[in-house]
């Protein structure tokens, strides 16, 4: 078992590490016609070296994170903090909390160092970083008050139901994972984001009443729209729909609204709007449930056989060890869900840039892509293989060509 997870930790490397050279690569052959023009010379040499540094830096995280799992598994620390968990306390609950806690803690340290280089040094040297150093350390303590919070909580629960109901804990988790989905869904933008970021009322009136206006017309009732201090973290741009019933909300960047006419962000939150008319939020959160279901009958099916822990050079079996084995070894399945979602994701997302097309004007949606992949030295001419296995949104000269046609 060792040799399998071994495996696919190495196989799923090997994968990620091949596709991203042959993007790279593919940044350097010809364009297509749709997106020639978009970039200056020197922009295109800008955005090709912001890409290879983002690989090569990403390749070696990587390389190292892989590298150190594996070690773990062979060289036993695995097993160290296991009987460390067990010798903590009798209650396996608790031990997973400190097995968890231990584990991913230390990944948590050892990742502030790669997440600050990213930050302070590739993002900063293309001039897209704003984020300052104090807030850089909160928010990384957020996101592991908030991690432990959420995380420790739902790891309690799990072992708690195992010790209770043994390998039928499974239906019931998932019950408590889709109530849990569904309120992330819907008040995500009024309990979460807050935490991180300032929602306002949009300042520009002209803009509010073209938005408002164009709402009207297509008969999209519009009760909560914010834009986001994005750019006191970042340059980029962005904007998202959000929330079911009346708690749908649309999100403009600060950045956006700086960097966009006042019609290019409208036929962007017409695109975001084409997203909830063609009901695209509701099919991604029923099938995040159904996904759910399908992860959770097969990990209470295996959550308990001792081969599973064996796989992470463990002594003895615990359902946290199997936990991260089962993890481990359906990645291989992680990978083709990914796969399907992105394909679903990508016809869904011309799906709304068509409705922004029809319902607004779609040569004002393609100047505010061009704009934002100008703005974000995006890679205009990625590998087939690499969109196919990593793009949730066509590339641009795709989404181009569709709204033209």
């Amino acid at each position: 078992m060792v040799a399998l997870v071994i495996s696919v930790l190495i196989g799923n490397l090997i994968l990620q590490l091949v596709l991203g050279i042959l993007n790279q690569k593919n940044m350097l052959n010809p364009w297509p016609e749709e997106v020639r023009g978009i970039y200056t010379i020197a922009q295109v040499k800008r955005a090709v070296e912001y890409s290879k540094e983002n690989f090569q830096f990403g390749a070696t995280n990587k390389v190292l994170s892989t590298t150190l799992i594996i070690l773990m598994i062979t060289e036993g620390g695995f097993n160290l903090v296991n009987n460390w968990a067990i010798s903590f306390s009798e209650s396996e609950s608790v031990q997973a909390l400190f097995f968890m806690g231990i584990i991913i803690g230390a990944n948590q340290i050892i990742s502030i160092p790669f997440s600050y280089y990213s930050t302070f040094v590739i993002e900063e040297k293309f001039g897209f970083n704003t984020t300052s150093k104090k807030l850089f350390i909160i928010d990384t303590i957020k996101g592991l008050l908030i991690g432990a919070i959420i995380g420790g909580g739902l790891l309690f629960l799990l072992g708690y139901l195992i010790e209770k109901m043994g390998g039928d804990f499974w239906l019931l988790f998932w019950l408590v994972i889709v109530v849990i989905m569904i309120f992330i869904n819907t008040f995500y933008t009024s309990l979460l984001l807050p935490v991180f970021n300032k929602l306002t009322e949009i300042k520009d009136e002209d803009l509010k009443s073209s938005i408002y206006q164009y709402c009207k017309k297509v008969g999209y009732k519009l009760s909560n729209l914010f834009q986001m201090d994005g750019s006191k973290r970042s340059k980029k741009a962005n904007a998202f729909f959000s929330g079911m019933g009346p708690k749908k909300t649309i999100v403009l960047y600060d950045t956006l609204i700086e960097g966009q006419s006042n019609d290019e962000i409208i036929a962007v939150l017409a695109h975001e709007i084409g997203h909830y008319k063609k009901k695209h939020t509701l099919f991604n959160l029923l099938f995040g449930m159904v996904q759910m279901f399908g992860i959770m009958f097969l990990l209470g099916w295996s959550i308990n056989q001792p081969e599973l822990s064996s796989g992470l050079g463990v002594d003895v079996s615990t359902f946290y060890t199997g936990l991260v084995a089962f993890f481990i070894l359906f990645s291989p399945v992680t990978l083709l869900i990914g796969m399907f979602q992105n394909i679903i994701s990508r016809k869904m997302e011309y799906q709304a840039d068509a409705y922004a097309r029809d319902t607004y004007d779609g040569e004002k949606l393609i100047d505010a892509l061009k704009k934002l992949s100008v703005d974000n030295l995006s890679n205009l001419n990625p590998h087939p293989a690499y969109v196919f296995f990593n793009y949730s949104h066509p590339p641009i000269h795709k989404r181009i060509k569709a709204i033209r046609n």
